[in-house]
């Protein structure tokens, strides 16, 4: 007897002496471009029950899912940041986010947001809503937008380089651009980006585009355009800038209530703002940039906050920024919401009031969301904090949309509508008081690139992993 428990007692120091496997790699651990399938990541298909992610506050294990009865919208509220006003922006594309792993110090120095499904809250009135499918067979379709012609057509940019057009629901058969011979779009978030027409397009023709050439550079440049047809020879360039890194184009060009061109750029890439861009205003890497492109190549606005380029770089007006790859002006107030993809932990939306957009600085690599990114003793005075973060249970790429200003729907008028291309939900997020809902619409099963808008205000969808458009309608 005494020689089986000597031999027991050895069993049990063999067995404790032994490396135990960790029951759970932390997500920014894995090598980049590795896709780790998790239930907070697989998109849901439409109608299935809405599930509540409650964010971890420091010291707090990791919090379970809290399903809430079919039917109801999950409603999450975010306070308004100090100073700011209250009631009265590639994809990280197939896989996930580019990751690091947090430094040692880093921690979280605030709650994500207050989780709630109680259905009295103004948020939980908003309808249900449906996608419409409106055309299909697209090949990774990036961004949707319309010519402000009255034409009622539709343009979709594919990333390999080709512009489509879609009327009356049909998909013409000719492209109404194709440069696909100086497109360089191997890598996830390179490629045709992007396109914007001037707001005198009736009467000029002209069409400017955004995408990376065969060296990975992006260039931003003027077509010509007649009927359905842009002359791909008649290419003018207007802007060049040298990419590091393949990842964190931006991308996305738009033209503002004021009639300048905005230019969305990423941080260069990586992974962590290696080059320090979003802070540093002596480059246009991490920048929202605004320029006059009545004359080519470009003017400066005599208003950029750094117009005279003593302080930065004329051409930037909004610093701090990681990946804006959508963003949009409220077509009724001229707010502008920025929509920026985050790095580890959370992804962000900011609200910039029109009047006080210029030199804006949304915090990027210093902090990331409402949270210091490296270290939790960083002053948040000096930033614009955003009005709404999610955690990465509940996504890994925002995809900014518009805010809501059609005329079938509404319900939905002054709601920011936007959604994740990770996990395919859609959000609409609107004030209520001193706080920002945000408010679960659809789990839709796509990868989201882009949200877009018709000339009527109407909010469309771009799928692209099946290559289809879809029109957002309440059911």
């Amino acid at each position: 007897m005494r020689r089986l428990s000597i031999l027991f007692l050895f069993l049990i120091a063999a067995l404790a002496s032994c490396n135990s496997v960790p029951a759970h790699t932390p997500l920014a651990d894995q090598p980049t471009g590795t896709l780790i399938p998790t239930a907070a990541t697989t998109p849901m298909p439409p109608g299935q029950p809405t599930v509540v992610s409650t964010p971890v506050l420091p010291s707090q294990p990791t919090a379970a899912t809290t399903p809430v009865p079919p039917g109801q919208p999950t409603v999450v509220t975010t306070p308004v940041p100090p100073g700011q006003p209250t009631a009265a922006t590639m994809p990280m594309p197939p896989g996930r986010p580019t990751s690091i792993p947090p430094t040692p110090d880093a921690a979280p120095s605030a709650p994500v947001a207050t989780v709630s499904s109680a259905p009295q809250l103004a948020g939980a009135l908003l309808p249900t809503i449906v996608l419409q499918q409106i055309a299909d067979g697209f090949d990774r379709p990036l961004h949707i937008t319309h010519a402000g012609d009255g034409s009622g057509r539709l343009f979709v940019v594919e990333k390999v380089g080709r512009i489509k057009i879609v009327r009356n629901r049909q998909v013409l058969p000719e492209p109404f651009l194709d440069i696909t011979d100086r497109v360089g779009s191997r890598a996830n978030e390179q490629g045709l980006l992007s396109v914007a027409f001037h707001p005198r397009y009736r009467e000029n023709g002209w069409i400017f585009v955004n995408y990376t050439d065969n060296n990975g550079d992006t260039v931003v440049s003027r077509f010509n355009a007649t009927g359905d047809r842009a002359d791909p020879f008649s290419e003018q360039v207007v802007l060049t800038i040298e990419q590091p890194f393949p990842n964190h184009n931006g991308g996305l060009i738009i033209f503002g209530p004021d009639g300048m061109l905005y230019i969305g750029m990423g941080d260069g890439g990586s992974a962590g703002d290696p080059l320090g861009a979003g802070q540093d205003r002596s480059t246009l890497l991490g920048k929202i940039l605004r320029i006059n492109v009545e004359e080519l190549p470009y003017t400066i606005p005599p208003d950029n906050p750094w117009a005279d380029g003593v302080d930065g770089r004329q051409e930037n007006w909004v610093i701090g920024v990681r990946n804006p790859w959508r963003f949009s002006f409220d077509r009724a107030t001229g707010d502008l919401f920025v929509a920026d993809v985050g790095q580890n932990r959370l992804e962000e939306v900011h609200l910039l009031r029109a009047g006080r957009i210029a030199g804006a600085n949304l915090g990027w690599n210093v902090m990331e969301g409402n949270e210091c990114f490296r270290r939790n003793d960083c002053d948040r005075s000096a930033f614009d904090l955003p009005i709404d973060v999610y955690p990465h249970s509940l996504g890994c790429s925002v995809t900014g949309g518009h805010v809501y200003r059609g005329v079938a729907f509404p319900a939905l008028q002054g709601v920011y509508i936007f959604g994740d291309f990770c996990s395919g939900r859609i959000w609409g997020l609107r004030p209520s008081g001193a706080r920002w809902e945000r408010v679960e619409l659809l789990r839709s099963g796509l990868q989201i690139a882009s949200f877009g808008e018709d000339e009527a205000g109407e909010l469309y969808v771009a799928g692209y992993n099946n290559g289809i458009l879809y029109r957002i309608v309440v059911e």
